[in-house]
């Protein structure tokens, strides 16, 4: 997500006035939020960012691996991810004959992709409140018990949602403990790797480039995910076709102005907006005085 600016300011061809901060769960954008994304210049509504019964932003937004961010930008499946996050299935596709960590590589056709073993990407499916179910479960018991039982409740509202559907799922805590979500997600194992440049080109600068901006790396690779020819999930196989997704990102080669609206959307990330007055003092006190 921390990274993918780059590609949302190509997508995105809408003004803003100026920079602001904040993050947002689409499923709980407000109306005082979005009514200020709309002043600065965003010309998408509510649903086309977050739907469950229609094709949104987030059918194209994956986790992409063990949490970094995907985006789909094609009708045949392709993902551009970051070169750091396919780091470890480009280096496993090397050999010391294709060195593609260090040359880089390009598939000219879907036949030269090459198969990413133990790589996976997620699909969001729905975002659901389950905050009463939890609430009334974990009602009365005392700090002691409030560990135990918010796993079995947590285990019982995920076992309900994936039950026979192939699905997976957790609920999160929000706010300290005072919303509880349900994340649905589709996970696909069949992905394919497609681009990358070579690694003095993806991880120049390395760890000390990756938090500034403007950045001086080629951070990116590209990959493929498949499925059957449902469109479903499956293992590995020459027969797998490239998945249709519901929503695609589509790439725009014109460039950007000066004052272009932009946002990021994506995985992983965590904030403390709305952290109290007493979580502040142990931040600036106790856990991080500098």
């Amino acid at each position: 997500m921390k990274k993918n600016l780059f590609l949302l300011l190509l997508l995105l061809s809408v003004k803003m006035v100026k920079a602001d901060e904040g993050m947002w769960l689409p499923y709980l954008l407000g109306q005082q939020t979005y009514a200020d994304m709309v002043k600065r210049g965003l010309k998408l509504s509510k649903e086309q960012l977050y739907s469950i019964n229609k094709s949104s932003i987030k059918d194209a937004i994956i986790i992409f691996g063990g949490g970094c961010t995907g985006e789909i930008v094609s009708n045949e499946g392709l993902i551009f991810t970051n070169h750091h996050c396919g780091y470890g299935a480009i280096a496993a596709a090397s050999s010391v004959q294709n060195n593609y960590l260090r040359d880089g590589f390009y598939a000219r056709s879907k036949q030269e992709e090459i198969p990413a073993k133990g790589l996976s990407v997620q699909f969001l499916v729905r975002v659901e409140d389950v905050t009463a179910k939890v609430d009334e479960a974990i009602k009365g018991t005392t700090l002691n018990d409030r560990a135990p039982k918010l796993q079995a409740v947590y285990g019982d509202i995920v076992k309900a949602a994936t039950e026979g559907n192939g699905y997976e799922a957790k609920v999160v805590p929000m706010f300290k403990g005072n919303q509880y979500l349900l994340f649905v997600y589709e996970r696909y194992t069949d992905v394919r790797l497609v681009g990358t440049p070579p690694e003095n080109v993806g991880k120049f600068g390395g760890d000390t480039d990756n938090w500034e901006w403007p950045r001086h790396t080629g951070d990116f690779s590209v990959f493929r995910v498949y499925g059957n020819a449902s469109g479903k999930p499956a293992e590995y196989a020459a027969s797998n076709v490239p998945l249709k997704p519901k929503h695609f990102l589509p790439v725009s080669i014109k460039g950007v102005k000066e004052n272009d609206y932009a946002m990021i959307f994506g995985y992983p990330g965590g904030t403390n907006r709305y952290e109290t007055s007493y979580g502040v003092k142990l931040k600036t006190d106790v856990e991080n005085p500098r």
